[in-house]
């Protein structure tokens, strides 16, 4: 019974953090930390400000939780770059997916892009020891799709560091490229087109 009654209560919860770190990542990316308040990101949420000290306790929790799951969500996309996997398959879903992120999700790439700016005091050590794992990691399995002749020699790691740089421009430095092409926004059109350009040119760097 105790299950039961608990049941609703999780939902809720995860429910409300989920609206909370949405709407985070908003005012972080917009206002940067200094600039961003409990108040502002309250009322992007649609919740009272006491939610948000409820369930993260402070603006420096909550920043870290914002960068925390930007992480995470850049990560999952990589589980498909596996030894066993097609090369040109992988990588080309690898930079769709990247690309999706930076369509859906631009003020996640902005806030982390923030973040690096000023030195990554908060995320530092996840960059050390997460994401370097990780793409040590996958930068093994590139090299071993080269050693076997299944694509051309190519730097893994510094192939996944053009991957991010081609792909997080378009959330990034989004204005910068409206500018260029004289209009307000991005469009569904505008990222087919560069997804479709960004992958042609990668894959055909690989020998892909």
């Amino acid at each position: 019974m105790n299950h039961v009654a608990d049941a609703p209560k999780g939902l809720i919860r995860q429910t409300n953090e989920a609206l909370i770190l949405s709407a985070a990542e908003k005012v972080f990316a917009r206002a940067g930390f200094g600039g961003a308040t409990m108040a502002a990101m309250a009322e992007a949420s649609g919740l009272p400000k006491a939610n948000l000290h409820y369930y993260f306790g402070s603006k420096e929790v909550l920043y870290r939780e914002v960068l925390a799951r930007i992480l995470n969500d850049w990560l999952v996309p990589t589980h498909g770059i596996t030894v066993e996997a097609d090369p040109k398959t992988a990588l080309s879903q690898y930079i769709r997916d990247k690309m999706l992120l930076s369509a859906q999700r631009p003020d996640g790439s902005k806030v982390w892009a923030n973040e690096l700016l000023h030195g990554a005091p908060v995320v530092k050590s996840l960059l050390a020891t997460e994401l370097r794992t990780l793409l040590l990691e996958k930068a093994a399995v590139v090299q071993s799709w080269v050693d076997a002749g299944r694509m051309a020699k190519v730097d893994g790691m510094h192939l996944f560091f053009t991957i991010w740089a081609a792909t997080q421009t378009y959330a990034d430095f989004d204005v910068q490229i409206c500018a260029v092409l004289e209009q307000d926004a991005l469009t569904p059109k505008d990222f087919e087109r560069a997804t479709e350009h960004v992958v042609s040119l990668i894959l055909r760097g690989c020998g892909l």
